[in-house]
């Protein structure tokens, strides 16, 4: 089968994330990372478009496990009840820590999960990008904060960055934090 009859036959599966044609952008990341000091609650507060994520209430709590890998379970408020999704993290190569890689499936590979930045206490910057082929690729970016409602100057600050790293933010949302209840 040829490329391009293979790339037609992806569209309708990343018609709900975000493509653009090329190979990924490959932003810094956090220097210094310090995982223990990640783990915990973020709330999403922002994302480019994911099939996944369709509710509000979006957060992912990080927690490390006893055998080095790392639990995340998001959780989202989606038809009218909380649905929750469990992954393992792992970081992929101990000289870089803030690149870690994430799966959902005992049946998928991990999927980049890059920390571009983080202070720890108050916001995240996160990113994930998958080449296709080398034709296209698929990106998502996350901005993350410990608050459900960080000031806009904050906001403002993650997408900058974002855009100074290549990382194309026009289809980029808000996440609905609105009548959240914390567990």
């Amino acid at each position: 089968m040829s490329a391009v009859y293979l790339v037609l036959l992806l569209l309708p599966l990343v018609s709900a994330q975000t493509f653009h044609w090329g190979p990924c952008p490959t932003p810094k990341v956090q220097p210094n990372f310090n995982l223990q000091q990640y783990l915990g609650r973020w709330y999403e507060i922002e994302k480019l478009p994911a099939s996944f994520e369709k509710g509000k209430c979006i957060e992912a709590n990080y927690a490390l496990r006893e055998d080095g890998t790392i639990q995340v379970l998001n959780s989202q408020f989606y038809q009218g009840k909380v649905s929750a999704a469990e992954g393992t993290a792992v970081v992929q190569d101990p000289r870089d820590p803030a690149r870690l890689g994430v799966s959902f499936s005992y049946f998928s590979p991990y999927s980049p999960y890059l920390v571009v930045s983080t202070d720890y206490t108050s916001l995240s910057i996160v990113y994930s990008c998958t080449n296709v082929l080398n034709i296209f690729h698929i990106d998502f970016a996350w901005i993350l904060s410990r608050s459900r409602f960080p000031p806009p100057e904050t906001v403002k600050y993650a997408k900058e960055l974002l855009t100074k790293e290549g990382i194309e933010l026009c289809r980029m949302k808000p996440t609905d934090q609105m009548g959240c209840q914390d567990n």
